[in-house]
């Protein structure tokens, strides 16, 4: 018989009920997790950790991609940000390059607060 984590639980009704609005929030937010935890294996040495954990915040750079409407002019924008993002994680991965793991993260970091605010002004409106 499994066991049942409430935290587990509690994660995938919270993703199960956000609206689209709130994934991507916690897309962004999901993905600084994973940068930190990978300067972290970076410093530690810990090389497969690291790999885990950059592998996962380029995941998320291409569910961002994926969710694009190319309808609308900020995409190609947004793409071009997500391409390049991309390739650094790709670059710090393959050459333990701290200082591209640091630019990613602040650009996550600003992105994100970006994304916070156009929730609260479309909450506000």
């Amino acid at each position: 018989m499994a066991i049942i984590n409430p935290y587990q639980t509690y994660q995938q009704n919270s993703v199960m009920t956000a609206s689209p609005q709130e994934l991507t929030l916690m897309l962004y937010s999901g993905s600084v997790k994973f940068i930190k935890l990978a300067k972290r294996a970076m410093n530690d040495k810990n090389f497969q950790e690291k790999n885990t954990n950059i592998i996962k915040a380029q995941n998320i750079i291409q569910e961002l991609r994926s969710t694009l409407n190319a309808d609308i002019d900020m995409s190609t924008d947004l793409e071009q940000m997500y391409e390049y993002m991309y390739s650094r994680l790709l670059e710090a991965n393959m050459k333990n390059d701290l200082e591209a793991l640091e630019e990613v993260e602040t650009l996550m970091i600003d992105m994100r607060s970006t994304w916070k605010q156009a929730m609260a002004l479309a909450k506000s409106n």
